[in-house]
């Protein structure tokens, strides 16, 4: 249906129903990866286990590694995720602002630490989970620009730094393989990890 200002409008019920049928099609990709593992998580398997046609997967998903990626996100990005990102943004102090983003940067590893491993345990191959990553550090990178123009526009960026470089630290810092390594290989608990990062990241980039 056409909207008078000429773009398509989309009924509350039509939406639903499309959010129920990607919910559906993730469901069973999940559900094929813990029976079956990866390389019997065809998409016409992933259709037939959701009810719908395989053209219909591959509208909104596109491809295997689409759906792959929906199940990360929906491991990283759940409720709790969006709570933290909705308190950050509401936040106008640089220094809170970049305890939210440590918090923010903790929430998701910790999260989608079980999805990894299914995904690994399932067969996925790493070229697969290194594009998936390309995608999110690229995603992760543009993200940070609010936080580093609110440092800019509070007066409170570190001498000497630039904005790019400032940005270029923040997405450093924030990386999965700091928290890989401190939490995973060197036993910290999250908590630690957690205001080892904030107190980084006040360091790095704020001026006294």
């Amino acid at each position: 249906m056409a909207h008078p200002s000429g773009r398509t409008y989309q009924s509350p019920a039509r939406q639903r129903q499309a959010d129920e049928t990607r919910r559906r099609i993730a469901d069973a990709a999940r559900s094929l990866l813990l029976t079956h593992g990866y390389a019997k998580m065809t998409v016409d398997a992933i259709a037939k286990e959701a009810g719908v046609a395989a053209p219909t997967v591959y509208a909104i998903f596109r491809s295997k590694a689409g759906i792959l990626e929906e199940l990360l996100d929906q491991a990283r990005f759940g409720p709790g995720f969006a709570e933290l990102a909705r308190q950050a943004y509401e936040t106008s102090e640089p220094s809170e602002r970049l305890r939210f983003v440590a918090r923010i940067a903790c929430s998701i590893y910790a999260s989608e630490s079980t999805m990894l491993d299914l995904l690994r345990g399932a067969g996925v191959v790493k070229p697969e989970l290194a594009e998936l990553d390309k995608k999110l550090e690229c995603r992760r990178y543009e993200a940070q620009e609010s936080t580093i123009l609110l440092i800019i526009q509070a007066g409170r960026l570190r001498e000497g730094l630039d904005a790019t470089t400032a940005r270029d630290v923040l997405w450093g810092l924030t990386g999965r393989e700091l928290y890989r390594m401190l939490v995973h290989e060197r036993g910290w608990t999250a908590d630690q990890y957690e205001a080892w990062l904030a107190d980084t990241l006040i360091r790095a980039l704020l001026s006294d």
